[in-house]
């Protein structure tokens, strides 16, 4: 087999998946529960989640998520956003970074009580962990992930 492939875990089940680097155009799937996977390079950027697909991207992830609430009219939020993206490319694979737009979701920022941007939720088993308000330091951030996946 002349193809690369790449083991990319499930963010539902967290079974892991042999995927073709080349896949043609298709969207892989996890082999054991069938939710699409994403590949490559979209592992290592914060994704988009929105109220409708928060159950299955963040609460139901196998892997810890750190969840980013944030608006585009928002100056600190415009400063955390690019942390996020470097700590996603360096914990790729092993924690989910996530961004949710308050404006556009109102309910989940609603449930978690959200009154302050930027947030950042950091949630382990479906479960809040950890909370920061505020753009804090880069470090700050990391130093709550690595307390995630210890």
């Amino acid at each position: 087999m002349t193809d690369q492939a790449v083991i990319v875990p499930c963010s539902r089940c967290g079974a892991k998946n042999r995927v073709r680097t080349d896949p043609a155009g298709k969207m892989p799937v996890c082999g054991k529960c069938r939710a699409p996977l994403v590949a490559g390079k979209a592992l290592s950027v914060p994704i988009t989640v929105f109220d409708r697909t928060f159950q299955d991207e963040v609460l139901s992830s196998a892997v810890p998520v750190l969840v980013d609430f944030w608006a585009p009219w928002c100056g600190p939020c415009k400063m955390v956003g690019p942390m996020l993206e470097r700590l996603a490319a360096k914990y790729a694979g092993r924690v989910k970074i996530a961004k949710l737009n308050v404006d556009e979701n109102p309910a989940t920022a609603s449930r978690y009580a959200v009154s302050s941007i930027p947030t950042l939720l950091f949630f382990k088993q479906g479960r809040v962990a950890q909370t920061l308000v505020g753009a804090v330091p880069e470090s700050r951030i990391e130093d709550q992930i690595r307390a995630l996946l210890a």
